[in-house]
């Protein structure tokens, strides 16, 4: 989040008329990061950004109430972190362990497989 001075972005068109916030919508873009700010927070025009790059990080943006004599209004937001990790119920199989041998001699017991194998080594 922060103070952005490039009032010449639209976001919800996503484009820009200058150069460098041209630039700048290209490169969040390229981070696959999303503008969730929607309230314009100065005279008429959105200044102030926050970016995320994953839905539902940050909610509950508000514009309010400035500090001290600023004439920046404040922007209040929940941010999500932290979140607990699932637990995955697969298991990997290590096959460092595995009997290879094993597994040969029972492919070798199946008649069909042993002729298959005799047909793609007389090609």
């Amino acid at each position: 989040m922060g103070d952005f001075n490039q009032s010449d972005i639209s976001w919800e068109d996503h484009t820009a008329r200058h150069r460098p916030s041209t630039r700048f919508l290209q490169s969040t873009d390229d981070k696959f990061l999303t503008q969730v700010m929607k309230e314009l927070t100065r005279r008429g025009v959105l200044l102030d950004v926050v970016l995320t790059s994953k839905d539902g990080l940050a909610e509950d943006v508000k514009v309010g109430g400035s500090l001290g004599c600023s004439e920046h209004e404040m922007v209040n937001f929940r941010s999500l972190c932290g979140g607990s990790r699932a637990i995955s119920r697969i298991t990997a199989l290590d096959f460092r362990r595995a009997n290879f041998c094993l597994f040969k001699n029972l492919l070798g017991g199946i008649p069909w497989l042993r002729a298959l194998e005799g047909m793609l080594i007389n090609i």
